[in-house]
C-alpha cells in the first residue's frame, strides 16, 4: 500500500485534497485581470513571478455559492497537463499524508456529471476528505481554451 500525499484546502466549510505532487505553491489572492469571453468559473488572469497564469474560482466551478474573498482565501496553483493554473479555494489547511487503505472510492449515489472531478473520499479521523482530480476538473475543449488565453492578455 501507498500512503498519499494531499494538500488539504476549504470551500464551501468542506475538506478537499489535491495531490501534493501537481501543487506548485500557494498564494495569497492578488490581483487578477479578467478576459472577455470565458467560461463563468474563470476569473481571469494574474502575474505569477513574470508569467501569465489562468485563475480559476473552484466555487464556481463546482457550483457552490459565491462568496466575497477572506483574508484565508489562497490561489493554488497547480500543474495541469504542461501549463499551470490557479484555483481559488476559502483557505488552505494543511499537508496530509494519507494512507490508501483511508481512502474510498465515490459511492455511486453522489457520482454525477458534476462529480466526475471526485476520485475518491479519504476518512482522517474524524473527517471526510474530497479527493479532488486535477485532470477532470477542466474538460479538454476548456483546458485548449483556458490555456491559450494567456496568448491574449
Amino acid at each position: 500500500m501507498v500512503d498519499q500525499q494531499l494538500v488539504s484546502f476549504n470551500l464551501a466549510n468542506e475538506d478537499y485534497g489535491i495531490d501534493i505532487a501537481s501543487v506548485d505553491g500557494i498564494i495569497k489572492l492578488q490581483e487578477i485581470t479578467t478576459v472577455p469571453n470565458t467560461p463563468d468559473f474563470v476569473e481571469g488572469v494574474t502575474n505569477l513571478r513574470g508569467s501569465v497564469l489562468p485563475v480559476i474560482d473552484l466555487r464556481k466551478r463546482f457550483g457552490l455559492q459565491v462568496v466575497d474573498a477572506s483574508r484565508d482565501t489562497r490561489i493554488v496553483v497547480v500543474n495541469m497537463g504542461h501549463s499551470k493554473v490557479g484555483m481559488i479555494v476559502d483557505g488552505v489547511s494543511e499537508v496530509l499524508t494519507i494512507p490508501e487503505s483511508a481512502i474510498e472510492p465515490t459511492p455511486p449515489m453522489v457520482t454525477t456529471v458534476d462529480s466526475a472531478y471526485i476520485t475518491g473520499i479519504a476518512k482522517v479521523e474524524e473527517r471526510l476528505i474530497i479527493l479532488v482530480d486535477l485532470t477532470k476538473i477542466l474538460n479538454t475543449e476548456e483546458q485548449k481554451g483556458l490555456l491559450a488565453e494567456p496568448a491574449l492578455a
